[in-house]
């Protein structure tokens, strides 16, 4: 016989944990001040178990996306960045890991848009508008 918890936990393996840390991530956000766990899973409102969206928020923590401050005994979390910083972080964590630099940067402005590409050189050049 399965209880009310074994079916939530189940249900939060199914999903890929880089979509479970942006749901946090887009109610972090949202709040405009830091949550605790708890106030977290009521804001998804999906069902997750507590203890699943505090293992993310611990993990959002080791990772320094979020930081966090005592709350009674436990922690409220809130973002580091906000969502463009964090992409723009997440970018730069994908150059760092290849050796080689310039192909990669070199092949990441070929594949950019006309507009994008335009917009790059502008912010490259100082003229941001």
């Amino acid at each position: 016989m399965t209880d009310a918890r074994d079916e939530t936990d189940a249900r939060d393996e199914r999903r890929p944990a880089g979509e479970l840390e942006a749901a946090v991530m887009a109610a972090l956000w949202a709040a405009g001040a830091p949550l605790t766990p708890g106030r977290v899973q009521t804001e998804l409102g999906s069902g997750l178990a507590r203890t699943t969206v505090a293992t993310i928020l611990t993990r959002l923590h080791e990772k320094g996306i979020v930081d966090r401050e005592r709350q009674g005994r436990g922690y409220a979390y809130l973002p580091v960045q906000d969502a463009p910083g964090l992409t723009a972080r997440r970018m730069h964590t994908e150059l760092d890991r290849d050796t080689d630099r310039e192909t990669v940067l070199a092949r990441f402005v070929a594949q950019l848009s006309p507009g994008d590409e335009q917009h790059l050189r502008r912010l490259l050049e100082g003229d941001e508008r």
